[in-house]
Formats: structure tokens, sequence, C-alpha cells
């Protein structure tokens, strides 16, 4: 079974940008929807951006405009680029292939001044 690991995040400053990627074990192509989720303690798990193989992408309302996804198959990575970051922005970051039930063990990002 394919296994998706997460990289990148920990202590970012208000207004500032991280990065985090998703590698996976295995070939991603046959996952047409992959995406970042968030959650943030006592809240429930949100989604933060999904892509197609088409390469079409759909953002949570809070980070549209700030975050941008892309996927490459052929290295078998997802990237979030996180950009003008907020203290709302801190949670647990998860890489997945929703459809197929994969997730990641996730990625803190703490934003903080």
């Amino acid at each position: 079974q394919v296994q998706l690991v997460e990289s990148g995040g920990g202590l970012v400053q208000i207004g500032g940008s991280t990065k985090l990627s998703c590698t996976a074990s295995g070939s991603i192509a046959s996952f047409n929807t992959m995406g970042w989720y968030r959650q943030a303690p006592g809240k429930e798990r949100d989604m933060v951006a999904i892509i197609a193989n088409s390469g079409s992408t759909v953002y949570g309302d809070s980070v549209q405009g700030r975050f941008a996804i892309t996927r490459d198959n052929v290295k078998r990575t997802i990237i979030l680029q996180m950009n003008n970051l907020q203290p709302e922005d801190t949670a647990q970051y998860y890489c997945a292939a929703p459809m197929a039930g994969l997730w990641g063990q996730g990625t803190q990002v703490t934003v903080s001044s």
C-alpha cells in the first residue's frame, strides 16, 4: 500500500511563508484527487487544498490567495506553498489521497510572533 510522508512546517512568524512536502512511497497517478487537510486542537479536520491529475485545484476559503498546491506524479510529490501565514493557520497538516483513504502522519505548523 502506498504511504504518504509529510515534511516541512515547524514554527513560522506571522506573515511568513513555508512549504510542506508530501512524498509517496509509490505511484500517485491513480489517485485523481490528492490534497492537504489540517486540524487545529479542538476543531474538525478541514480541507486546505486539493488537486486533480488534470491540475485543477480547489482551496478552502480561508487560504484562497495565500496557499498554492502543486503535484508531480513523476516525483510522487504534493507540495503546499503557504504564504502570509496567520495564527489561525496553526494546525497539524495532513497529506491525503482522500478517496483512497490514504493519509499521512501529519506535520505541525505553528504560526506565532
